[in-house]
Formats: C-alpha cells, structure tokens, sequence
C-alpha cells in the first residue's frame, strides 16, 4: 500500500541508511519518497486505532441507549409496583388506619425501617413476597443506573481517544501531502498510480461467501482512499476488506489486526481468492488476495483502490474467512 516499485523502495531503504551527508536524502525523488511512505505508514498505524476506537464508542452508545431503555422500563415497573401497594395503603387507612406493614412496604429505606420495627412479624406471606419483588427491582434499577454512569464516562474516554488518534493521523498525512507536493508531477503520478493494468487472476474462491467478496472488491477498484472509511463510496485498508465481505453476509472486525483472527490461518502457496493478506509485523495493513499473485487494497490518501502484487510489502498472515 505504502511502498512505491521494488527498485524505488531499495534506493530509499540506502538513502534513509546511508551515513550523513550534506545533502538531504529526501531532496531526491527516492528519498522523499521513502519519506513519504513512512509518513503514510505511521499514519496507517494511527487510522488502525483509530478505528478501533471509533468502534468501541459506537458499541457504547449502543450499550447506553439499551441501558437507558432497561433503566426507563425499571422505573415503570416500580412506579406500577408502588401504585398497586399506595391504593392498598389508601384502602386500610380509610377503613382503620394505616397498618404498620404497609408502612414498611412503602417506606424509601425499608431496610431501616425493618431495623426498628417489629412489623415483621406483622408480616403474611403474600405481603412479604410483595415487598421483596419491590426491593429487588430497587436494587436492580440502581445497578442499571450505575451502569449507565460507568459506560457515559467510558464512551466520553473513548471520544477523547478517537479524537486523539485523528489528529495523530491528520498531522501525518499533511506532511505527506507536503513531501508529494514537491515531487514533480511525473513522479507524483508514478507514485500514486501503481501498475495502473488489471492483472491475470487465477484461482477459484474456497467458498461462496469468499467469492461474493472477491466480486464485490472488484467492483470497488478506482475508489478513492479515505481513512476512517468503510464503504461504499470510499475506504480505508481494512474498511474495504469489512465491506466487502459485508456485501457477502459475513461481518467482519472493523479493524485489521481483528481481522486477521476471523479465520483460519493459511499459507501463501495455500492462498485463494477472498482471502486476506495482512502485512507488516503489527498487521496495520489489510488486502484481499484475488488469485495469481495480486491483491486488491486501498493503498493511502491519494490514491484509489487497486492491485498490487501480494508481496508488496512483509505478509504477516493470510486469513480465509
């Protein structure tokens, strides 16, 4: 995704290894280049958090509109339930008083009240049942709503995060857009276009939902690359990889390194087309193998999805879903 043609990486890979000199290496094309691909790298790294902490909050808030939904419906079991013990109190006082059990039921702190009172023994079986019902749904509505509180002030952390993580990627790929910028735009086009031909695949898919994957990558070739991005008019690495299995039914991790543990893990001479090709040690890059030695990914900002050889950079597995 990040590294331009073999040749160009190798003459990187001296220039950034090279002792110092005078001049610097990324004034050439191959170094700014080098440059750049780290840039796109790290931002790479970044987006994968990025991603990960985005998803994280959308499950909170999910989490927290259940909860509240739990917490709502609580109270209207315990408003019903105290209703049905206030017309029995209004009841008996009307007709003698009001009776010391009742009194015990309808108290805010019945634990307190049982403490100094000897209406317990007052208490008949039904009663007794009555009242238990209330405080435990007392006890549960104040779990729920602790509850709530915990995930809010999680969902609040994990929103200072997503933010954290975007900035981290923005500040990254304005300097890469920067370094492009000064390419000239023969080499800006070069870097950005890849092979620019559709390749000869070969190969069938190790299942039916791995080829409707397959067919809907293709269809998603010349899409631009947008980091956060999960389809369908643009994407991320492993936003088009999540995509385009969802079009086959199959839900996938949002991020790649998830993604990477959502099967069975093969070799490279076992690879078939649909399955993922993850790269480099942290597996913070993600592509869908096509067959014949190609993947399609979505490489980095600036440039559309597209295909590229499967060793473009260093594997660090091949999943089959």
């Amino acid at each position: 995704m990040l590294t331009a043609a073999a040749a160009t990486a190798a003459t990187a890979a001296a220039a950034l290894t090279a002792p110092t000199a005078t001049a610097d290496p990324r004034a050439t094309p191959a170094g700014t280049k080098a440059q750049v691909d780290r840039l796109f790298e790290e931002a790479e790294r970044a987006t994968q958090a990025y991603d990960k902490a985005d998803e994280r909050a959308d499950r909170l808030r999910r989490e927290i509109a259940h909860a509240k939904d739990g917490v709502a419906r609580g109270q209207e079991r315990i408003n019903t339930m105290r209703g049905a013990l206030g017309s029995l109190a209004g009841a008996q006082y009307r007709s003698a008083g009001l009776d010391p059990t009742l009194a015990l039921m309808l108290s805010e702190d019945p634990d307190g009240y049982l403490a100094k009172s000897s209406a317990l023994d007052r208490l008949n079986a039904h009663q007794a049942r009555r009242l238990d019902k209330l405080r435990t749904a007392q006890r549960e509505l104040a779990q729920e709503r602790d509850e709530t509180t915990r995930k809010l002030a999680d969902l609040e952390a994990s929103r200072k995060t997503v933010a954290r993580h975007k900035r981290k990627v923005e500040a990254k790929l304005a300097e890469a857009r920067r370094l492009l910028n000064s390419l000239s735009p023969q080499d800006r086009l070069a870097y950005a276009e890849g092979s620019g031909t559709v390749p000869e695949l070969t190969g069938t898919a190790a299942s039916g939902r791995a080829a409707a994957a397959v067919a809907a990558v293709k269809q998603a070739v010349g899409r631009p690359y947008v980091w956060g991005a999960n389809g369908p008019g643009s994407f991320d690495c492993s936003g088009l990889t999540q995509w385009a299995y969802g079009q086959a039914g199959v839900g996938l991790p949002r991020t790649s390194q998830a993604q990477r543990g959502a099967g069975r893990q093969v070799t490279l001479a076992e690879a078939r087309p649909g399955d993922l090709v993850t790269y480099r040690d942290d597996a913070s890059h993600i592509g869908m193998y096509m067959g014949g030695g190609q993947v399609v990914h979505a490489p980095y900002p600036g440039a559309s999805v597209r295909y590229d050889p499967v060793g473009m950079m260093p594997i660090s597995g091949i999943t089959r879903v």
